[in-house]
């Protein structure tokens, strides 16, 4: 039986959860793992889908809007006999027969966060409920990837999972923010009420191939933007600082999470600091050393550091990022330069 981090503290729920399908329970034949993935059309969910094909006896079902998502992600695998893909918005109730849940439906740049903030609203509350009521139904195991915004302007650095955030309640980002909050509650509700297996994965800023080109989020906004030789845009003053973790840590400790025995809630992330001026200083470094950096306003609740502390993902799951942000960056500008048709002068 997991045991619940709620607090900081280690409890052992008292209800039993939900029995998964007699399949898992058969003496001569043993199925594979029916695993969901919702927002699996997405940058990190691709990803995820990809690493959670590679094993054979696993069947995958992908269900995503493609509000942010795209079926071009997921192409390889289009066809396959153990995939299947499902156009459907998780704030509507799915009926399939599943082991496990991954829940990563929920647009995460805030150019579209804000661009229907009710409906982030929305799929962050009755999308968590409907998975959750699914989870129940089924006895399936479900880990929401939560985010380090549930932090927002922390007066705690680096935070741990035990901190409960500043967040500003009414202001621009608290569509996303507290949405995750409430989803993090309701995870933590059909726990302890109904004994559901739950997961919940606090995701840091995360880079890589399959980015949205232009979403707005800051290392896909500076290589676009240095790719096309326009300045890049640091938001003012500057100083402030992200992590930023690559999707093949971020999926790996996923999976670690999901197959563990721990419901979290537990940082995923890379713990490397660095100023909005470093990583333009970065960027323009290796992919145009000629760019101009540009100084703009920034956007109100912006967040004046952010870095996770991965003690718990480091002893509870044995994960711990490997890839540096100077390796990455690389791999990230050649899936945009692709994307965009520019060639490598």
């Amino acid at each position: 039986m997991a045991t619940d981090s709620s607090n900081g503290e280690q409890k052992t729920t008292s209800k039993p959860p939900p029995l998964p399908s007699p399949l898992r329970f058969s003496k001569f034949y043993q199925s594979n793992m029916r695993i969901l993935v919702t927002g699996g059309a997405g940058f990190i969910g691709s990803h995820l889908v990809d690493k959670l094909m590679e094993n054979e006896k696993n069947e995958v079902i992908v269900a995503d809007n493609y509000f942010t998502g795209s079926k071009d992600n997921l192409r390889k695998w289009i066809g396959h006999p153990r995939f299947e893909l499902i156009r459907h918005d998780v704030t509507q109730p799915l009926l399939v027969e599943v082991d496990q849940i991954y829940h990563l439906a929920c647009p995460a740049s805030p150019i579209f966060y804000k661009y229907n903030p009710v409906k982030t609203i929305k799929t962050n509350v009755i999308g968590t409920l409907n998975m959750l009521g699914l989870a129940k139904r089924v006895g399936a195991r479900i880990l929401l990837t939560s985010t380090s915004e549930v932090y927002g302007d922390p007066l705690i650095h680096p935070q741990p999972e035990t901190y409960w955030g500043n967040v500003n309640p009414i202001g621009v980002r608290s569509c996303y923010d507290e949405g995750k909050r409430v989803a993090e509650t309701l995870m933590f509700d059909y726990h302890r009420q109904h004994g559901i297996e739950i997961r919940i994965a606090r995701i840091f800023n995360t880079y890589g191939p399959r980015m949205n080109i232009d979403d707005g989020r800051v290392v896909s906004n500076f290589i676009a933007q240095a790719l096309r030789c326009e300045p890049l845009t640091v938001q003012k003053p500057g100083t402030q600082t992200r992590s930023f973790c690559y999707v093949s840590d971020m999926v790996d400790g996923l999976i670690r999470l999901m197959e563990g025995e721990h419901t979290g809630p537990i940082n995923i992330g890379n713990p490397g600091e660095f100023t909005m001026v470093e990583l333009a200083e970065t960027v323009k470094e290796l992919i145009k050393p000629d760019v101009e950096i540009n100084m703009v306003e920034n956007t109100p609740d912006d967040p004046r550091q952010r870095k996770p502390d991965i003690t718990k993902a480091k002893e509870l799951l044995g994960w711990e990022p490997k890839v540096k942000l100077r390796d990455g960056l690389p791999l990230m500008e050649e899936d945009f330069r692709l994307r965009l048709g520019i060639s490598k002068e």
